[in-house]
């Protein structure tokens, strides 16, 4: 029995011996290797959440470095004519030639019908809409009052031959946040030829190259260089954006920049109404082209960057859009002066007028005593026209002429410069402007309430005349 267990003992120990040889041969070890990395201090640092995302971090820095620029540089992206052109069906053309000539019509008859367009330098517009080059590009540029300063300024200044024809119309850009929300209005502005710009995404993103790939096209692309709506009714004007340099930079052939100012807008579509008002006035002025050959100039032989010449044009757009700005207001400012003392200014050379219809002689008044009586009335011009006016006078005034009628009777009792004063007295009580209401809350009798009193008063003592001629 001993001899077994001493058996047993001797097997153990061979194994035992057996295993300490293969271990120390092949060098393997059996250990927790889950805990024992973990507490590895190398481990730790590199597996932890935030060497994580740091490491991704890196690792898209790199990409955008390598791909991209970053966005703090700026150069040339060229684009090409045909970009996009595939998005551009045939059934998205045909419903633009529909769709955007009866938009413009529509637009230009709501201004100059039911409103008021004066536009000064419309002829600089029509020039370089009409009679530049094939292949020339154009870009209009103007300041952002109202949401509906395009389409409705825009077909003010066209006239409704031109608002047919789809092809040489504007294309304009909008923010994809307030026209492209959902596929219908993203459908009705693409259809009225509407580019969608993302706000936030820089001046490369795939908007700013379709516009360039319609310049490149000869097209004519409207923009508004503040890039919104002016926040306090187009009082003042923001400053321009990046975008509108490298649209007129990064053209193939540097396109023809037009500059207007429009101002009244803000009348008919003010912030927070739903409909646009009627019986309103817009005043637009247009500038000349502007020229961008010196910043070519600049860019070859300086080495200056591409960011600073962005800023150079949009700089001068600015300035140009302010200085139209103050002559748009101006005129505004003449127009409203105008108004107000226009009415009483027109009624007192109305006045003066019919009393040049007035036979003087019959009411015992010589012609001289009425350009005393009102100065605006020249005497040289009296005279010209005396003999045509005595006819005249002698037309409206029959019955009342006549030697021995009812004037002549009133000729002996009756002062004629009073009863001159009488007539001026009628005739210029509702000449005032509105303007003195507030000094002369009392207003006077109205004409025929003069003229019945004065008749009332004197009308007995003309009748009773013959016989208190006659009496003996």
């Amino acid at each position: 029995m001993i001899s077994r267990m001493d058996a047993g003992d001797a097997w153990k120990d061979k194994a035992y011996c057996l295993h300490q040889r293969l271990r120390s041969r092949f060098r393997i070890a059996v250990v927790h290797w889950h805990c024992r990395c973990l507490s590895h201090p190398a481990f730790s640092d590199r597996y932890s959440p935030s060497s994580i995302v740091q490491r991704w971090l890196q690792r898209f820095r790199d990409f955008r470095c390598d791909s991209l620029p970053s966005s703090s540089s700026f150069y040339r992206k060229t684009v090409g004519r045909e970009f996009n052109e595939e998005e551009e069906s045939l059934l998205l053309r045909m419903v633009q030639a529909i769709t955007v000539p009866v938009l413009g019509n529509m637009c230009h008859v709501f201004m100059h019908g039911l409103n008021h367009v004066q536009v000064y330098g419309l002829e600089k517009l029509h020039k370089a809409l009409l009679h530049r080059p094939k292949d020339k590009a154009l870009i209009t540029v103007s300041n952002h009052v109202a949401s509906v300063d395009d389409p409705f300024v825009i077909a003010s200044l066209l006239p409704p031959s031109v608002l047919m024809d789809a092809r040489n119309l504007r294309w304009t850009l909008c923010a994809t946040d307030r026209c492209f929300k959902n596929p219908v209005t993203s459908a009705f502005f693409r259809s009225v030829r509407v580019l969608p710009v993302s706000r936030g995404d820089g001046i490369y993103q795939k908007g700013m190259d379709m516009a360039i790939s319609k310049l490149n096209r000869g097209g004519w692309v409207h923009i508004f260089p503040e890039g919104s709506r002016s926040r306090d009714g187009g009082k003042t004007l923001g400053s321009p954006k990046r975008g509108v340099g490298r649209l007129v930079l990064d053209a193939d052939n540097i396109p023809l920049v037009i500059p207007f100012v429009h101002t009244g807008m803000q009348d008919i579509m003010p912030i927070g109404a739903n409909l646009p008002r009627i019986g309103k006035t817009v005043i637009v002025v247009v500038g000349d082209p502007l020229d961008f050959d010196d910043v070519i100039l600049m860019e070859e032989s300086q080495h200056i960057t591409r960011g600073h010449l962005y800023d150079a044009v949009s700089s001068r757009i600015g300035h140009t859009l302010q200085e139209l700005k103050l002559q748009a207001d101006r005129l505004a400012l003449e127009q409203s002066l105008a108004q107000l003392h226009g009415p009483g200014q027109q009624n007192s050379e109305r006045a003066a007028r019919i009393l040049q219809l007035i036979d003087w002689e019959s009411l015992g008044a010589t012609h001289e005593s009425s350009p005393d009586q009102f100065p605006s009335t020249k005497k040289e011009s009296h005279l010209q026209q005396e003999p045509d006016l005595k006819s005249t006078g002698e037309h409206h005034n029959i019955g009342l002429a006549y030697e021995g009628g009812i004037m002549s009777r009133m000729r002996g009792l009756v002062d004629p410069s009073e009863l001159m004063g009488f007539a001026a007295r009628g005739l210029f009580i509702n000449s005032r402007p509105s303007g003195c209401q507030e000094e002369t809350p009392t207003r006077g009798p109205g004409p025929l309430t003069v003229w019945k009193q004065y008749i009332e008063a004197n009308l007995m003592r003309i009748v009773m005349m013959p016989s208190t001629a006659t009496s003996p």
